[in-house]
């Protein structure tokens, strides 16, 4: 899949990299539902980082269409909480 992290590029990330992104979209979410700042820095740079360690970035002159679209690693809380879905950020 690719995932593309805004301001930062995409990422091509294998299927099997989904179950721990889930994981860390969920605590995301809980973080940005209880306004802990703290958890919700934790959160996100924990996924951001997932995403990186998981997946290759493609080159910054490929456009390829994102299957995901996660936040900049500076978004604010109320930024990522308009990002939100029922799902999270990640759709499932």
């Amino acid at each position: 899949m690719i995932v593309r992290i805004l301001g930062e590029g995409q990422f091509r990330v294998d299927d099997v990299a989904t179950a721990e992104l889930n994981r860390l979209d969920t605590e995301l979410e809980a973080a940005v539902n209880h306004d802990d700042e703290a958890a919700f820095a934790a959160a996100l740079d924990g996924l951001l980082g997932q995403v990186r360690a998981q997946g290759s970035p493609l080159p910054a002159d490929t456009l390829e269409p994102s299957d995901l679209i996660l936040p900049h690693q500076d978004s604010s809380m109320d930024e990522v909480r308009k990002l939100l879905t029922d799902d999270g950020l990640i759709p499932g």
